[in-house]
Parts: structure tokens; sequence; C-alpha cells
């Protein structure tokens, strides 16, 4: 399964400047915080969580929050996904992919998700 999300930088920018932290933290664990060098970082990390969201055919919400998934990044700076245990189980998830891109004033996420179980994600036939 596939999800994609774009944001505009500019509205994490504002985030940040009004909440700082504390706004961050709304959709981030320390260690995510950690990683954020600019709000286009932090764009980034929110396009990548609603991308997985919608992979998964969840969206963020009861199913899926923002902190069952957490991003962290290799030796080498790449970026990759942790999931929790409850949303591996819930959606029964093999293996998960990411990339983050920035444009102007855009951030896109693209993540790949590989599950289990069968999905409603099959051709239908007519």
């Amino acid at each position: 399964m596939i999800g994609i999300d774009i944001i505009k930088t500019s509205r994490m920018q504002r985030l940040m400047e009004r909440f700082g932290e504390r706004g961050l933290q709304k959709f981030l664990c320390d260690e995510e915080i950690t990683l954020v060098k600019s709000y286009k970082t932090a764009a980034g990390f929110w396009a990548t969580k609603e991308a997985f969201s919608k992979a998964i055919g969840a969206g963020i919400g009861a199913e899926c929050s923002f902190k069952d998934i957490k991003i962290y990044k290799t030796d080498k700076g790449a970026p990759k996904l942790a999931l929790s245990n409850s949303l591996v189980e819930r959606f029964d998830i093999l293996n998960a992919a990411l990339s983050i891109t920035h444009d102007g004033e855009y951030a896109i996420s693209v993540v790949s998700v590989e599950c289990n179980s069968p999905t409603t994600d099959k051709v239908k036939k007519f």
C-alpha cells in the first residue's frame, strides 16, 4: 500500500513560531524533536506521518495516532520508520519504507507499507 502527503512548509513555520516545541510535541516524540533542524524538517515529518496513515487506510485518529509512528535516521541520515507494537499487530505490518523531499515551499512524503493481511486495495473486476 502507498500513501503520499504534501504540506506547505509555511504552515509548520507558523506552528513553530506560535507554539515552539510544545507545538511539535503534538505530533513528535522527544527523539524526533532532536532531529528537527528547521520548520522544513518538521513539515517533512508531518507529511510522513500523514502519508503512513493514508497507506494503511486509517488516517490519523483512533486506529493510528501520530505517536504510533516514529521517524529516526540511519547513520547516513536516511529517514526510517519505527512503529508501535499495537499498530504493527492491528494492521499486520511487515515492512515500511519512506521518502521525504522538500521543494520550495512544500514538503512531500511517500510511504510504502507491506502488510501480511489481505487489503481492500485489490483491483475490482467488472
